[in-house]
């Protein structure tokens, strides 16, 4: 039989200090490693593994927080991430932000989002050496290793649409230069779109993937001509793919895009028809439709009558539909009225949640200053809604605010939104000050240990001198003389 006390008292010294320095080296590699990524990527490495697929076998949710339309599972309400419909170009709008500040402007878990979808939406199964290399260049991470991929697709289809889209989304250094990329891509997909139309049952895949191709193409079109001013253009472009787009597309939310052009050129009624047909309609309602149709009621309510009834009514009206607004997403006056900074808008936002808010104020703010008295009468409902925010909190115990859905909404948040945007309240998780410090005392201990096992003699002495210097006769001797 294995005897254990034998084999305990084989060991010797030299053992107990070799695994002494290894296990504090691997813990000091390991605490080293969790530093990074949390500097990198804002999470922890063990906990999102953990998570991801220890949490479904103890009983846990697992996964992650959010999930787009092409997502298998179903997430709660609260925490389904949506595609932002007023997303920047990454070549010509996120990367400013990298060149002039070196911060990155999109998170890694935002940018996995958007290569789902493009997999979902340009991905048809056909063979062929352009296939593949977009194919592979929707999985890549890295934006170099995307551009050379769809520029391979190029070379082995010169027409190929969704390499060209890709192009001009992160390889075109100005808005210019992706229209014109765009221009290209337009006639590329629209007569690829044809044949495949024309083909019969068998290329329906295709024709689906050609015509998604073509809305997005239209789409990034629509959205250059809005940066460069072109509104006539813009507005007539979303009107029509709102129109035309697949129904795989509606998720897109491109009537936000035109209302925010219809904003852009004070054409009210036409943003209140579209409003009114936004409600008869089964989508989701938004950032955008609630606080539009609020800024709708504040600019009534500064065009109102001279009589004080008439003005008075019009402004209850207005705060009613503002109020509304803020019961559905409480974040966006803090933003409107400039109480929190604003950083670019993600690729993806959460519904009701704070980088919903980023991206409505981002491009929302002009048009509620260009409105007179809108921001003052938001000012009003937000301190009343505050008011009773806090009434409701100090009468339930605060129990109202909490929910595994309001931590679910700001885990998703914290997700999407850089690490950088400091003025967010969403209880973003900071590194550990001492993980740092913890690394290096498992580095100096395994330090310690190996020189104890290679000069065993020099080690004692060192010992037995810091045991003198620590002898505590001297320390309370000094004690007393201090």
């Amino acid at each position: 039989m294995w005897d254990s006390a034998a084999f305990l008292g084989a060991l010797t010294p030299k053992f107990y200090v070799a695994l002494t320095g290894t296990s504090s080296l691997i813990s000091g590699l390991i605490l080293i490693f969790e530093w990074w990524y949390f500097r990198k990527y804002g999470t922890s490495f063990i906990e999102r593994v953990s998570l991801t697929h220890l949490g479904p076998w103890l009983g846990g949710e697992g996964g992650d927080a959010g999930a787009t339309g092409a997502d298998a599972g179903a997430p709660p309400a609260e925490c389904r991430v949506w595609r932002n419909p007023m997303a920047l170009l990454r070549g010509a709008e996120y990367a400013r932000l990298w060149a002039a500040a070196r911060r990155p402007p999109l998170t890694y878990y935002d940018m996995n989002l958007s290569a789902q979808d493009h997999q979902a939406w340009f991905a048809c199964g056909a063979q062929g050496p352009a296939e593949e290399a977009m194919a592979r260049a929707w999985r890549e991470r890295e934006p170099g290793a995307r551009v050379a991929a769809a520029r391979a697709a190029l070379a082995a289809r010169p027409d190929c649409a969704a390499a060209l889209l890709l192009l001009a989304e992160e390889d075109a250094p100005t808005v210019h230069e992706a229209e014109r990329v765009l221009r290209r891509a337009w006639r590329a997909a629209e007569a690829a779109w044809r044949v495949s139309a024309a083909g019969g049952a068998h290329s329906a895949a295709e024709a689906r993937r050609d015509a998604a191709v073509l809305a997005h193409v239209k789409r990034r079109a629509a959205m250059c001509a809005r940066r460069l001013g072109r509104l006539r253009d813009a507005a007539r472009l979303f009107r029509e793919l709102a129109r035309d787009a697949p129904p795989s597309l509606h998720a897109l939310s491109l009537h936000e895009n035109l209302i925010e052009v219809l904003l852009e050129q004070r054409a009210y009624p036409d943003v209140q028809a579209v409003l009114a047909r936004h409600e008869d309609s089964a989508l989701p309602k938004s950032a955008a439709v609630c606080y539009t149709a609020a800024l709708l009621r504040a600019r009534a309510a500064a065009a109102a009558p001279a009589p004080a009834a008439a003005r008075s009514g019009a402004e209850v009206a207005a705060l009613e539909a503002i109020r509304r607004a803020i019961e559905y997403n409480p974040h966006v006056p803090e933003y409107l009225l400039e109480l929190r900074a604003l950083t670019l808008p993600p690729e993806h936002v959460l519904r009701r949640g704070d980088s919903e808010a980023v991206a409505y104020a981002f491009f929302h703010l002009r048009h509620w200053r260009a409105a007179e008295g809108a921001l003052r009468l938001l000012a009003v409902a937000w301190r009343a809604a505050e008011r009773g925010a806090a009434g409701a909190a100090g009468a339930g115990g605060g129990a109202g605010g909490g929910g595994a859905g309001a931590a679910c909404a700001r885990c998703a948040d914290r997700e999407l939104l850089p690490a950088h945007h400091g003025g967010c309240a969403l209880g973003r998780r900071r590194a550990p000050a001492l993980l740092p410090l913890a690394a290096a005392l498992c580095a100096a201990t395994a330090l310690l240990a190996l020189v104890a096992h290679r000069w065993p003699a020099h080690a004692q002495a060192l010992a037995r001198a810091a045991a003198h210097s620590l002898d505590p006769r001297r320390l309370h001797a000094l004690l007393a003389a201090v």
